[in-house]
């Protein structure tokens, strides 16, 4: 979904004429129509017809009105998330909620992505967009189930390779199978019982984390449920033979893979608990370090600490050889059973193609 510089600035002109509080006339009405039927596959995501598109892009910009009032509170403020909020964001809030609708129990959203894809932003800002519609909306990590900093303490002297958290294997599983049940039961049985949603902090015990007080919730409506490898299945043992990826080089390195892969059997109930999965995917898996680079160099220009370029490439290489994007991630979004939306991620974080994996 890339924009030209005319038509970004067209959008971008029509969006402030909306912030200003006014209505959409006849011409901007038609360049909005235009800009919308350009994409077909974006088209058929969002089930936008040439029959219905006016009254989509109607029923948008009072949205786009609502939601603009709390702009402040977005984690992302330019000009290009702006008009990404138009073409995106806002339109998959409106799947959700209309997802939602009728249900006896919250819809449970699934949303993939590895470092640097946004998928921690994308579900901050669906939240004040749920909102706004009338959908009480949580977003709860695969961070928020890591097992405890004593029980990951244990672990690393069973297992000595497990020398940072994320990893599968690290998280209680039975923990986030528990809150969703929960979640779930809440609502159809029409009741105010309080939930309480695990939270972690991951600068607690000088950057390893730990969990912290939880978060009460009751009447969830939506349920965003975001990880690094949220909805991944494993792989047959045998692509192990074959592949040739760095940083899986040496046997050792092929020996944590596969028992990573094997330690993924555990999470498939968790998965199943999921409603639908939306896959953030760059369109080289590389461009997570580059990002992770860019994020370091920036929190260290701020006065705060943050890892070298040496320690991020080990660092982001660790996560590679335990699930790489390209045996897991990859075979994934070819899947129509198991992922209903594919977001692409460019290099410079612009939004690429958004389709649904073909049958």
């Amino acid at each position: 979904m890339q924009f030209s510089n005319s038509s970004l600035g067209q959008i971008l002109h029509i969006l402030q004429i909306l912030q200003q509080g006014k209505s959409l006339g006849k011409k901007e009405l038609e360049i909005l129509v235009n800009q919308e039927l350009i994409d077909q596959k974006r088209a058929d995501v969002f089930n936008i017809t040439l029959a219905d598109v006016r009254e989509v892009i109607m029923e948008r910009s009072l949205l786009f009105q609502s939601v603009i009032t709390d702009y402040d509170k977005f984690p992302l403020r330019d000009n290009y998330s702006l008009a990404t909020l138009w073409k995106l964001w806002l339109p998959l809030g409106i799947k959700l909620a209309n997802k939602c609708q009728n249900l006896s129990c919250p819809f449970i959203q699934g949303m993939l992505g590895g470092q640097g894809t946004g998928k921690t932003t994308l579900a901050k800002i669906l939240v004040l967009i749920l909102d706004k519609l009338g959908y009480k909306t949580i977003s709860i990590s695969i961070d928020d189930i890591y097992k405890t900093y004593a029980e990951r303490q244990l672990l690393e002297k069973q297992d000595s390779r497990l020398i940072w958290r994320g990893p599968p294997g690290t998280h209680d599983v039975s923990l986030g199978i528990e809150i969703l049940d929960k979640l779930r039961q809440s609502k159809s049985q029409n009741s105010d019982s309080l939930i309480a949603i695990p939270r972690f902090n991951k600068s607690l015990f000088n950057g390893a984390g730990d969990r912290i007080e939880p978060e009460i919730v009751t009447k969830v409506d939506i349920v965003l449920f975001e990880g690094w490898f949220v909805g991944v299945r494993p792989v047959e043992d045998k692509v192990f033979d074959f592949a040739k990826l760095p940083p899986i080089i040496t046997e050792a390195d092929k020996k944590f893979a596969r028992d990573m892969n094997k330690n993924l059997i555990e999470y498939l109930p968790l998965w199943e608990k999921l409603d639908s999965l939306i896959v953030l995917y760059p369109t080289d898996y590389r461009f997570s370090k580059q990002w992770r680079k860019q994020a370091e160099q920036q929190m260290i220009a701020s006065g705060k600490s943050g890892m070298s370029d040496d320690e991020i490439e080990k660092f982001v290489d660790y996560f590679w050889q335990a699930l790489h994007p390209e045996l897991f991630i990859k075979p994934l979004i070819q899947n129509q059973e198991l992922v209903d939306l594919v977001i692409e991620i460019n290099s410079d974080h612009s939004l690429g193609n958004i389709y649904q994996p073909k049958s």
